[in-house]
């Protein structure tokens, strides 16, 4: 992850990849069948936390704006705290095989599917007022995937980062009048 990181997965090189894993080349091959599988496995792991960690979070409470709150503050300290696992997972699919990538693009769209059905349930509850459920859920979720895009370990920690979101998570439903809950 540290090369894929630095460089990007197409500067990286299966010597830079062995050298951080204090393996030679020829030991790398041995446990993995190409610096595309890595991409892989990490996108992998990284999609199926996020999802798993969303899941939960909406589990917390039967109220949407509860589990808005939930899910925007462990989406955000996610992508904030593992920020460049997150760019790798997020920014760098366009290099996945075809089949990894339908994998991968089936667990993203169960990860939009819970945006989506959360702001759909506030919406029809009359929790929340968007002008449209679908974007508004790209919206929010494009929040805390931005976030590591941005982020350097520059003054601001991981759950300040996460607050603000979730003030601004509720702004864009509509859910309370002065954004605080």
């Amino acid at each position: 992850m540290a090369a894929f990181a630095e460089h990007g997965y197409h500067g990286t090189t299966t010597r830079d990849i062995a050298a951080a894993a204090g393996m030679s080349p020829a030991a790398l091959y041995v446990h993995h069948a190409s610096k595309e599988e890595l991409l892989y496995l990490i996108s992998r792991a990284g999609h199926e936390q996020v999802l798993s960690q969303l899941r939960t979070a909406v589990g917390s409470s039967g109220d949407p704006v509860e589990q808005l709150r939930s899910v925007m503050r462990d989406f955000t300290i996610f992508h904030v705290a593992a920020h460049d696992s997150a760019r790798i997972v997020n920014y760098e699919l366009s290099a996945l095989a075809p089949e990894h990538l339908a994998e991968i693009a089936g667990l993203r769209a169960q990860i939009i599917a819970v945006f989506e059905d959360l702001v759909a349930r506030g919406q029809a509850a009359g929790t929340f007022q968007v002008p449209h459920v679908r974007l508004t859920a790209v919206a929010l979720q494009s929040l805390g995937i931005d976030a590591a895009r941005w982020y350097r370990s520059n003054g601001w920690s991981p759950e300040q980062i996460a607050e603000v979101y979730v003030v601004l998570a509720l702004r864009m439903v509509g859910a309370s009048k002065d954004g605080d809950g």
